[in-house]
């Protein structure tokens, strides 16, 4: 099984910007996180450098600047996350965490159909 680093929120951004971007220097990340937050460039810098010590990110160096890219995969963190969260909160049970946002969050009809259809799906 892969290890999964424990990332923090703003880490999580700061690791969206690199999944989508597969890799990208410190100043790319920085440029791409400058519409969605107010974070001054050596904070999202010292984030990067937190993720590459938890071995999230790695790195290369090219030229004068490095080049980072995911070590772990966002589908695995998704995974991770889920499980820490359900644990924390619902004490590991999944019927808890459905029933309450079953009952706290609006639905559409065409939610409500999809739900249907992948508990019909597990069912069988």
């Amino acid at each position: 099984m892969e290890r999964i680093p424990k990332i923090s929120e703003s880490e999580w951004q700061v690791m969206r910007v690199l999944w989508a971007k597969e890799q990208a220097t410190a100043n790319e990340v920085v440029d791409a996180l400058a519409d969605s937050t107010t974070w001054k460039p050596k904070t999202i810098k010292t984030m990067i450098n937190r993720l590459v010590k938890k071995l999230a990110l790695g790195f290369e160096k090219q030229g004068r600047a490095y080049l980072y890219y995911p070590l772990v995969d966002e589908a695995a963190c998704v995974r991770a996350e889920s499980r820490s969260f359900l644990r924390r909160v619902y004490g590991g049970s999944l019927t808890p965490m459905l029933v309450h946002f079953l009952e706290e969050e609006q639905l559409s009809p065409a939610e409500i159909e999809e739900l249907r259809r992948i508990l019909n799906e597990r069912r069988e």
